[in-house]
């Protein structure tokens, strides 16, 4: 019998290919995609190979062995063949089939041999190019895969100190704040404001809740496009790429976002120059919790925000923290008040009538901008005592 991956693609129905993947590799649900091809020159050989419709139950554990089956001639050599599948494609399974390689070849040869290597590489660009095709020709079938598998996609940039970003970079997919749906970078950068020279996102557990974060409403409002990221991975994704189309990528949550006109920075520093004592009032009072205290135009319509100092991100914190071996790593705080909020008006008046009460009140805008951030408050008794002390004043 002739082997079904030395067949003419022509004579093979799909049903084949499925049934021929599911025995073969174990699993009861068919392959999103079948590869199939053949090369000819100095190495020639025929590779089949599978994307699966769902991840295994072992994908993410150490127990999974990825590889392909290795063949010369249509004699079995040795299964999971791991030089032949990069780490960031290590999904796929398959097969390939080769006259050139060695019958009697160890996988301590395979490490050496030149002519696999050149095999790995042809199936790596294959893989590439399918998927990019995918992507351009079906993008419902595509964003099931990313479904499935855009999170290894994903580690495969920021693996090796991003030596893959510039292979992958192109098959990424993040949610986008004025489509509402999954976008591409190429798709954001080719519908960028005139003169927009940063590419906007804003990370958190969950779309909703990164689209009612405080800082998001001002970039909306300016109508820039914002990318939404929810996997622990995306900001160091980003952070590796660097750059995408000479655009540099911006925290909306972190740093000066710069998108004040001349005029509103001219207002905001007189603000700023007319409460300084109040200011560094707020800021002794919260010295030991943030590096600075400012009246800010981030916000739009809430009171007060945090933001991070330049380096290491809030998102950045609570992943590195939540690590086994996590070293207590902390973004530095800026604590930014809205001037056009009651807040601020009720903070002067703390301030000019009873100024021993303005360490509460700092207190209680740093607890509460944490909250919104999703971070831990150190004293949460202390927090709603606070609160209730301030209610009962109000009512007296």
């Amino acid at each position: 019998m002739i082997p079904l991956w030395k067949r003419s693609k022509n004579e093979i129905t799909k049903e084949e290919y499925n049934d021929f993947y599911k025995s073969k590799f174990n699993d009861f649900t068919d392959p999103q995609k079948t590869i199939h091809f053949s090369v000819e020159g100095n190495v020639s050989f025929t590779s089949l190979l599978f994307i699966p419709g769902k991840a295994p139950m072992n994908y993410y554990s150490q127990d999974y062995k990825k590889g392909l089956q290795l063949y010369s001639r249509g004699v079995f050599i040795m299964d999971n063949a791991d030089e032949l599948i990069p780490e960031h494609f290590r999904f796929v399974k398959g097969l390939v089939d080769s006259q050139d390689l060695n019958l009697n070849i160890s996988r301590e040869m395979l490490q050496h041999d030149r002519q696999l290597k050149v095999i790995a590489n042809r199936i790596e660009k294959k893989i590439k190019s399918e998927l990019l095709l995918m992507l351009k020709n079906d993008r419902e079938e595509y964003e099931k895969f990313w479904n499935t598998f855009g999170l290894q996609i994903k580690f495969g940039v920021y693996n090796g100190f991003g030596a893959n970003k510039e292979l992958l970079q192109d098959l990424l997919l993040f949610y986008s704040s004025k489509e509402q749906k999954l976008i591409t970078l190429d798709e954001y950068v080719a519908r960028m404001e005139e003169g927009q020279e940063n590419i906007y996102f804003m990370s958190g557990e969950k779309i909703e809740k990164i689209d009612q974060m405080p800082a998001v409403q001002k970039v909306k409002d300016k109508g820039y496009e914002i990318l939404y990221l929810t996997d622990n991975v995306d900001e160091f994704v980003l952070q590796i790429l660097g750059t995408f189309k000479e655009k540099n990528f911006k925290n909306i949550s972190q740093g000066d976002l710069d998108l004040d006109s001349e005029e509103e920075k001219k207002e905001l520093e007189k603000i700023n120059e007319d409460n300084k004592s109040l200011i560094e009032s707020l800021k002794e009072a919260l010295k030991d919790k943030v590096v600075d205290v400012k009246v800010s135009n981030r916000l739009k319509s809430h009171p007060v925000c945090l933001v991070s100092d330049q380096g290491v991100s809030f998102e950045m914190e609570k992943v590195l923290n939540a690590m086994p071996d996590g070293q207590d790593v902390k973004a530095g705080r800026i604590l930014e008040i809205n001037p056009n909020h009651d807040i601020f008006k009720a903070i002067q008046n703390v301030y000019q009538n009873n100024a021993d009460k303005i360490n509460d009140y700092a207190s209680l805008l740093f607890d509460q901008a944490l909250l919104i951030e999703g971070l831990s408050i150190e004293d949460p008794v202390a927090f709603s005592n606070k609160i209730c002390e301030l209610m009962i004043e109000l009512n007296k």
